[in-house]
């Protein structure tokens, strides 16, 4: 299985997909904000990833507008999170067959561009 859980809008989104060739390589694409991701797809993120956590992202402006920083929260939490607001979701989430990236630091993307070479 090929495909890319990322944000249209989002430039280092873009910057990643321009930069690794996904656009052109048969991927199926997914653009989070119009087509939302569903409850059986983030339980496949994280059934590859281990856990809801590691695609959740602390980055997203409303993790700081609802306080959520100085609230411990479990797993059932993150996957609701995400399930209710699409820019708690890290991204992109990338599948290469077998193989799961998630997010954009430089490491996972050389990673990335690694799968597909």
């Amino acid at each position: 299985m090929k495909k890319i859980y990322h944000l249209g809008t989002c430039t280092t989104c873009q910057a990643i997909i321009k930069e690794t060739g996904i656009d052109k390589k048969g991927f199926e694409m997914q653009d989070i904000k119009t087509e939302k991701i569903t409850p059986a797809q983030l339980d496949e993120m994280k059934n590859r990833t281990g856990s809801y956590e590691s695609l959740f992202s602390r980055r997203a402006m409303k993790y700081k507008e609802m306080g959520l920083k100085d609230k411990p929260l479990t797993e059932k939490d993150y996957r609701q999170l995400i399930l209710e607001e699409y820019t708690f979701l890290k991204r992109p989430v990338v599948f290469v067959n077998d193989k799961t990236f998630v997010g954009s630091e430089k490491k996972t993307i050389e990673a990335l561009k690694n799968a597909l070479s």
